[in-house]
């Protein structure tokens, strides 16, 4: 299941905004490991190229001047680090990498309160997924999957917020 839907948000997934449990609430985490593997053989750790996000001119999820990108990186690698790995340019244990990104033409049901009829509305959504690869065999070993709603006008903090959220609670998933 997590295998279709990581492949089904990887031309269109990012999170934009916050830190109260009311405003990280709708994002949802998932994840699955390889139930062989032994997560605490792995040191070390490298990049794999460079992880992009669709492109926001209009400014509709990604406030102005704020790379999310490198945001996500320093948020894995401060995760990875807590765990005992290092950073390596040779011989890595593991390859890392992500894609994230948004759909703003996502589409959700709801319900009028007053006359319980559904319509179809605009509920855009932002994703993250976050892919170790073992650089020996080179299989995925481990995948984690955030999707959130996508806030309307976020700011740099909230948005720094959901993400670090968002970048924790899946790596509270990774075995050790």
């Amino acid at each position: 299941m997590i295998k279709k839907t990581v492949l089904s948000l990887l031309g269109a997934v990012v999170l934009a905004g916050c830190t109260s449990t009311s405003l990280t609430k709708d994002i949802q985490i998932d994840s699955a490991a390889d139930p062989k593997v032994n997560f605490n053989g792995y040191k070390t750790y490298a990049w794999l190229g460079a992880a992009t996000i669709i492109n926001d001119p209009e400014g509709q999820w990604e406030p102005p001047g704020f790379d999310a990108d490198s945001e996500i990186m320093f948020l894995i690698n401060r995760e990875l680090r807590a765990r005992g790995m290092s950073e390596t340019t040779s011989n890595p244990d593991l390859i890392v990498t992500f894609a994230a990104g948004v759909d703003m033409e996502a589409m959700e049901l709801k319900v009028e309160p007053e006359t319980e009829i559904e319509s179809l509305v605009e509920a855009p959504l932002g994703g993250l997924v976050v892919a170790l690869v073992d650089s020996e065999t080179g299989f995925i070993i481990w995948t984690g999957l955030a999707v959130a709603d996508v806030l309307e006008t976020p700011d740099l903090a909230a948005s720094k917020a959901r993400l670090d959220y968002a970048v924790k609670a899946l790596f509270k998933q990774l075995p050790k």
